[in-house]
């Protein structure tokens, strides 16, 4: 493949916090339109990894090419306006704002002017949040906040939706619901990087896949080959 097909192209990452040495020499790659799965046990490195690639973690060293351009310097809002929206872990709502402002604010069409998330979609897409349009985001449950970080991300129109621990926490039903916007999110053509416990169900809704061990990818290929991989459950102490 094309270095010019890939969305993320990273080679030979290093992160640090502080003197803490997180990341040693991480490669990933996700091209157009494909799913990465990224697996870990806790404390791996998996969230580090993603800190980097937006931007967030400064201390690091490796090249990152973000849409064909090196982006190993650049900040938070410089990798978002390329087209990475990012739902983190927490969910990162504004509480004193309702779920239509929540939404509208992020609202911008994408790289290339498209714009086919629309409000109306986002709303179709969660039934719930068209009960809860004038609720400040602090009054939502937590499967609602969910649903309004990915509506929000959605409405950026990007090309890469990286997803860190999208069903923490969350009710079995509520579960469900977010993988099956995932997998429409998937079969809309956006790249997507997804980080969550449930490995089974990660690796049925990705292409590719990596296990992170103390920093260092341990195993990656495709979803199928790295399910059957029989290293799997000791990496991931299952």
């Amino acid at each position: 493949m094309m270095g010019n097909d890939f969305l993320v192209d990273a080679q030979g990452v290093h992160a640090w916090y502080a003197s803490s040495h997180v990341l040693h020499g991480v490669d990933i790659q996700i091209a157009r339109g494909q799913t990465m799965g990224l697996l870990g046990r806790n404390g791996m490195g998996k969230s580090t990894l993603i800190r980097t690639l937006l931007g967030h973690v400064t201390q690091r060293e490796g090249r990152i090419t973000l849409f064909g351009q090196d982006a190993s310097k650049f900040k938070p809002h410089q990798v978002a306006r390329l087209g990475v929206a990012y739902v983190p872990e927490g969910r990162g709502v504004f509480p004193n704002l309702t779920v239509r402002e929540n939404l509208l604010m992020a609202a911008r069409p994408g790289r290339d002017g498209r714009n086919d998330w629309t409000y109306d979609r986002v709303m179709q897409t969660f039934p719930r949040l068209t009960e809860r349009l004038t609720n400040m985001g602090n009054q939502l449950s937590g499967g609602e906040q969910q649903m309004l970080s990915i509506g929000r991300a959605l409405m950026t129109h990007p090309e890469l939706i990286i997803l860190d621990e999208a069903t923490e926490g969350l009710a079995p039903l509520i579960v469900n619901e977010i993988w099956n916007v995932i997998a429409d999110i998937r079969d809309s053509g956006i790249a997507t990087l997804i980080v969550d416990r449930d490995y089974r169900r990660v690796l049925a809704h990705s292409d590719q896949a990596i296990v992170l061990q103390k920093g260092l990818v341990e195993l990656s290929g495709s979803s199928d080959a790295v399910a059957l991989n029989p290293a799997l459950p000791k990496l991931l102490g299952v």
